[in-house]
């Protein structure tokens, strides 16, 4: 039995990957680490929360003393750290707890493993760290890190501490950088599920710029099946870059959404652009591909369409989660031009 800590794992990553995971395998016993902030759900894991294979602590991953005591109580070999703030726009709007958790945090875990002898470390991170491409070319590993905002500073910043203890200690460390996820429980202040909701909800839909911003999408349990096989296969100290290969315009994804919804492009609201907004992000994914064996197995017009359906489904789970003070913070981040 492979005892594994998973940071972060009430979040939209973590959830989809713990549910997937404990699906899959009866060798894992998955120790839940999660401070259940605003973006942080524990009706995501509804499906999981009886499995004698996972149990859930809230605590906070800065905490070293219930870091320590979790490592100790639940012999714990194996770490993959989900846990982060994620959101580019919050980290404009307020940067200190980005650097806090994703930063501090990751060295509390990193150097709890070191003391108990971790057999595998995996940190998740995103391909927001490599910063803007042009109108053409795609993040490898080898591209230079230029992180543009404090959230993807704060990710590279923990990418280079996790690489460090492997080439300092020789801790079994692997990093996994990820382009946009989508797919069920993901908070609503995210691209697709903040456009499907004020779509079903006939409000503005609100559209930084021009619209044209590119993002390389993917859908969330492709990306866990790339981190599971990490975890298995990846060789320690190496960077595993995972995308899918679908490239597009936010405004091409909106109106996408609008015209499954069967509703009006008039719903598009132009808003005044977010402080050095990359311009293009694209994930050379070949690495993984050729040398670990993976592929996506969705494509991005069904994965899309089973979105969009599950949030029509599930809209009691989205309009518990929709509180006062995140409506307060969506007026404050999307004020009109």
């Amino acid at each position: 039995m492979k005892k594994i800590l998973v940071t972060g794992g009430a979040g939209f990553i973590g959830s989809n990957y713990i549910n997937h995971i404990l699906k899959e395998r009866d060798d894992y016993f998955i120790v839940n680490l999660d401070k259940l902030t605003y973006a942080g759900n524990l009706e995501n894991l509804k499906e999981s929360e009886n499995n004698p294979n996972y149990c859930f602590i809230k605590g906070d991953i800065t905490n070293s003393e219930l870091v320590e005591y979790i490592f100790k109580k639940y012999e714990i070999k194996y770490v993959i750290n989900f846990a982060a703030e994620s959101h580019v726009d919050r980290s404009i709007l307020g940067s200190e707890v980005f650097y806090r958790t994703n930063v501090i945090g990751a060295n509390v875990l990193l150097e709890t493993a070191r003391r108990h002898e971790i057999e595998k470390f995996l940190q998740i991170s995103t391909d927001e760290v490599y910063g803007s491409l042009g109108a053409e070319g795609l993040f490898t590993e080898q591209t230079p890190l230029s992180p543009n905002s404090p959230y993807s500073s704060s990710k590279a910043g923990a990418d280079m501490m996790a690489l460090a203890f492997y080439h300092t200690y020789g801790m079994p460390v692997s990093v996994t950088r990820c382009s946009n996820n989508y797919g069920p429980f993901q908070f609503p202040e995210k691209l697709i599920p903040l456009m499907i909701i004020n779509a079903l909800n006939n409000k503005s839909l609100p559209v930084y710029g021009d619209g044209m911003n590119v993002r390389d999408w993917i859908y969330v349990i492709d990306h866990n099946k790339a981190v599971d096989l990490v975890f298995e296969k990846g060789i320690s100290g190496e960077v595993y870059n995972i995308g899918a290969n679908n490239e597009m315009p936010n405004i091409d994804i909106i109106k996408l959404i609008l015209q499954i919804l069967g509703k009006q492009e008039s719903l598009i609201n132009y808003v005044k652009d977010r402080p050095g907004h990359d311009r293009r992000y694209a994930i050379d994914a070949s690495k993984i591909e050729n040398d670990l064996g993976w592929k996506p197995s969705f494509n991005f017009e069904t994965a899309i369409d089973s979105t969009i359906r599950w949030y029509i489904e599930n809209q009691n789970w989205w309009e518990r989660i929709i509180s006062a003070d995140y409506q307060k913070y969506y007026s404050l981040q999307y004020s009109a031009k």
